[in-house]
């Protein structure tokens, strides 16, 4: 991206990554083979309690063209076109999803060097419309979006945003659910084997706050370790080791301290294979 400012949606997205990514507490298979001409071919299956479900997805590359195509458990078909440089900069995708009829979208991404613009448009009588919209620089953005429907005429969503990056940090401010929600998050690379990242949240109607701590550690440079810990109780730990190259385990693992019910704790494990 150079100095070129990321989307909104990536405001806070370090910090949100160390916290959430991979976290997973079901059992999770991933198969992914890609060749030299531009064929991907991915098949995921999912075990969540005792109903298991799938997904096969394809993915063809040509030019500046990429078509991607899923079927899953259940027969819907989703399909993606997307399009690089249809403008000077632009990028445009186009989705639907068989039988659903009503289910066709055309995004739109514009990506300046002191602004990234996105917007997305469903494509049926009374559509959702979405808008995006940062600028500044790789180092420091600020954004905001907004969402509304036509069907209802109003605003689904508007949320802002302030984002600071540097090479050992990343902060950022946003303000969400219509304002009203303030959330603050942080994270620290202690150096390049330790991580450490905070989100903070403050619900101006009901006043509550809420807060979730995390670290990331290398424990060589196949494995990595993750922490987290929430104000509610729960307690989170990871282990991913890749134990080939581009192949991946993960272990996961989640324990509430105010639970009661059976299924406490939670575990979980995901495969990635990419021959």
């Amino acid at each position: 991206m150079g100095s070129k400012p990321a989307p909104f949606s990536d405001i806070g997205k370090r910090a949100k990554d160390l916290l959430t990514k991979d976290y997973n507490y079901d059992h999770k298979f991933t198969l992914s083979i890609l060749s030299s001409t531009g064929m991907g071919f991915t098949a995921t299956g999912l075990k969540k309690d005792e109903v298991f479900v799938g997904d096969i997805n394809t993915l063809y590359k040509s030019k500046n063209t990429v078509v991607d195509v899923k079927v899953d458990t259940y027969s819907n078909v989703s399909t993606k076109v997307t399009v690089n440089d249809i403008l000077p900069s632009t990028k445009a995708a186009f989705s639907f999803k068989i039988p659903d009829h009503k289910s066709g979208k055309l995004d739109v991404q514009y990506f300046h060097h002191h602004a990234a613009i996105e917007s997305s448009i469903g494509l049926n009588p009374n559509p959702l419309l979405d808008f995006s919209a940062a600028i500044g620089s790789s180092d420091l953005s600020l954004g905001g979006e907004v969402g509304f429907d036509t069907a209802s005429s109003s605003f689904i969503k508007y949320n802002a945003g302030i984002g600071l990056n540097k090479p050992d940090f990343s902060a950022a401010l946003l303000l969400t659910d219509k304002g009203q929600t303030l959330k603050a998050s942080y994270v620290h690379s202690v150096n390049p084997f330790h991580s450490v990242a905070a989100e903070m949240t403050h619900g101006f109607s009901s006043l509550e706050n809420s807060f979730t701590i995390g670290s990331s550690h290398a424990v060589d440079p196949f494995t990595v370790v993750k922490t987290r810990f929430s104000d509610n109780g729960k307690s989170a730990m990871l282990y991913q080791h890749e134990w080939r190259p581009k192949s991946l385990i993960t272990f996961s693992a989640e324990y509430d301290s105010k639970a009661t019910h059976a299924a406490n704790p939670k575990y979980g494990i995901a495969l990635a294979l990419k021959p």
